[in-house]
């Protein structure tokens, strides 16, 4: 079976790419573990001062795969092991957060909800011309998890934070950089080639001395995410326990407009 997450070292920097071959470029539990391993390699790495992370070229990622086969029915898991299943998404995005070389997320097309997550998770993003970025959590009748929404305060701010997350607003690329949501654009097609020439300039800068600004400013800007955000994950095995979850995705997989009850 061919790995979904491709590892490339040039000099001081990674390149970490993931393909699944699907349109969707879908977060899968398998590619979801793939990206998780790749992130750890470089937790311990003086030799590196980047890693890239890129998706699709048309697409970064449509977020979590609903029709994923490893993907069963909440009701037919006891809780203690949902509990487990759910830690992927957020491990997957801690695993990233704590790579200690500064971290550069280059996006084309579609970034969708653990996408969203994920990308938060790096430290700078940067983002073609084209793309869009959506949470459409609420609209599946779950609430936004993986510890992302400290991660979007951190970068937009409350009420930005709420028109992403709890009002769903889909966002594009010159609207993102303007909220700082994104950090640089880049001509369609050419947001790996910016990151790299970006990974290319800190790379000429004093690596250990990179690394310990990079731990400073997110001690300092994060030091309430883990006090704020890890009972998304609780929230979330409870709003699997609401009609609404169903609703939302079956009308999701069923392409029909949902009918939410608040129960």
């Amino acid at each position: 079976m061919a790995e979904l997450v491709t590892v490339k070292i040039e000099g001081r920097s990674a390149i970490v790419s993931f393909d699944t071959g699907g349109r969707a470029n879908a977060l899968s539990q398998r590619l979801m573990r793939e990206l998780t391993a790749a992130a750890m390699r470089f937790h311990d790495a003086p030799e590196i001062s980047t890693v890239i992370l890129t998706g699709g070229t048309d697409v970064f990622t449509m977020g979590a795969d609903l029709k994923d086969p490893e993907r069963q029915d909440p009701a037919e898991i006891p809780l203690s092991q949902r509990r487990i299943m759910q830690r992927a998404g957020p491990r997957l995005c801690e695993a990233w957060e704590k790579i200690d070389a500064l971290t550069i997320c280059a996006l084309e097309g579609w970034c969708i909800g653990g996408g969203m997550a994920l990308m938060a998770s790096l430290d700078l993003r940067v983002a073609s011309e084209a793309a869009r970025f959506y949470v459409p959590e609420v609209e599946r009748g779950m609430n936004m998890s993986w510890g992302s929404i400290p991660r979007f305060v951190a970068l937009v701010g409350p009420a930005r934070t709420k028109r992403l997350a709890a009002l769903c607003e889909k966002v594009d690329a010159r609207t993102a950089e303007a909220w700082g949501l994104v950090d640089y654009l880049a001509p369609q097609k050419d947001a790996l080639k910016r990151a790299i020439a970006l990974a290319g300039e800190a790379g000429k800068l004093p690596p250990t001395a990179l690394k310990m600004v990079k731990q400073d400013v997110n001690v300092a800007a994060h030091a309430l995410t883990r006090a704020t955000g890890h009972r998304d994950l609780e929230s979330f095995l409870l709003m699997q326990e609401s009609d609404d979850f169903r609703e939302g995705v079956a009308s999701f997989l069923e392409g029909r407009d949902p009918k939410f009850t608040g129960d």
